[in-house]
């Protein structure tokens, strides 16, 4: 299951993408925000997404915000998360393939509604490559031992 949120400024997005996912038939949980009115802070959500992610209660997440760039960092906090701001879809194939990201960021601001689906199947629809792939993620991890 999918973890999801996003700010206000993700809002009318991250409505967009739930509703691509109903069409999907994928399951996920809206951790919020519920509208666009009411101005909050990203970096709770990206943190809500990421603890889920990291804790396993969710396997993949999707944060949103304004450009993608706070929500990502916020959730990149989370030891364990690897969140992708991605911009296009080639960037979504690489994050999952080659990186193992298990956060997708998108920013509301920056792309349309018609690339963001795209970018979220194409990341939804990639895997990890694993191989020498694996071992540039067991350096993440490294550098997060570091840092505990």
């Amino acid at each position: 299951m999918l973890a999801i949120a996003s700010d206000h400024a993700g809002y009318v997005l991250k409505c967009e993408v739930m509703k691509h996912l109903d069409e999907k038939g994928i399951s996920y949980e809206d951790l919020g925000t519920y509208d666009s009115e009411k101005s909050v802070d990203y970096p709770d959500y990206g943190q809500l997404v990421g603890e889920a992610v990291a804790n396993s209660t969710h396997e993949h997440g999707i944060i949103i915000c304004g450009t993608g760039i706070g929500i990502s960092i916020a959730a990149n906090k989370v030891p364990g998360v690897r969140a992708a701001l991605c911009t296009d879809t080639y960037m979504a194939r690489m994050s999952r393939e080659h990186n193992d990201a298990n956060v997708l960021a998108l920013g509301a601001r920056v792309i349309g509604t018609g690339l963001a689906l795209d970018i979220v199947d194409t990341w939804l629809n990639a895997s990890f490559l694993g191989a020498r792939h694996k071992i540039r993620v067991d350096k993440f991890k490294s550098i997060e031992n570091n840092y505990k």
